[in-house]
């Protein structure tokens, strides 16, 4: 083997090795964190996760949003809790962004904005999670933020409950009185073809 292939080798090997030795740090101090918050202790969680957040870790800006929105070890605070949803939002957590759909909806530390709810449930929808689902099926059976349409919200309200949600499948049975048989029939059939964006 060339010296040029050997030390090619040896700086790919110390590239991972580096690599590695600094992730694993960041995963112990995210799981001391959620071992902290299942034990109660919101004031260790806070403290292990608000370094991991602001040098960009998702799981921890989300966890860190869910002790401001809910007041865990820190003072309640729904405008922090939106600025740290939208950042693991931003790289794709479902649950962020499903909860800054929900703050949207309700206005809670944002002015309330059904279009941005809306626009945030469907990025969680498409993932697969089923709060987000409902959310946005009552989105559509009310109009808010979106075309009132029966027929996206008995589907969204399907897919949910077929992810386990039995909240969505009260909505959709009740929608569905509301409904004509052909309406029903193709929300079905949507809800049969729909598949999760990304997977």
């Amino acid at each position: 083997m060339s010296d040029g292939r050997l030390m090619s080798r040896r700086f790919t090997i110390s590239l991972v090795l580096s690599i590695v030795c600094l992730a694993v740090p960041a995963w112990a101090d995210f799981t001391a964190g959620e071992k902290a918050y299942h034990n109660g202790d919101y004031a260790t969680a806070l403290r292990e996760w608000q370094p991991l957040a602001k040098q960009g870790h998702a799981m921890a800006q989300y966890h860190l949003g869910l002790l401001y929105a809910n007041g865990q070890g820190i003072t309640k605070d729904d405008a922090q809790a939106r600025q740290w949803y939208e950042k693991a939002a931003a790289q794709g957590r479902a649950d962020a962004q499903v909860n800054l759909g929900i703050l949207y909806d309700y206005g809670r530390g944002v002015p309330q904005d059904f279009k941005k709810a809306a626009y945030w449930y469907r990025l969680s929808a498409h993932q697969g999670n089923d709060l987000a689902q409902r959310q946005l099926g009552l989105l559509y059976e009310r109009g808010d933020g979106v075309q009132q349409d029966y027929v996206q919200a008995y589907m969204w309200y399907s897919l949910g409950a077929a992810n386990g949600a039995q909240r969505g499948a009260t909505l959709r049975d009740a929608l569905a009185k509301q409904m004509p048989l052909e309406q029903i029939a193709e929300a079905r059939k949507r809800a049969r073809e729909w598949k999760p964006k990304g997977k």
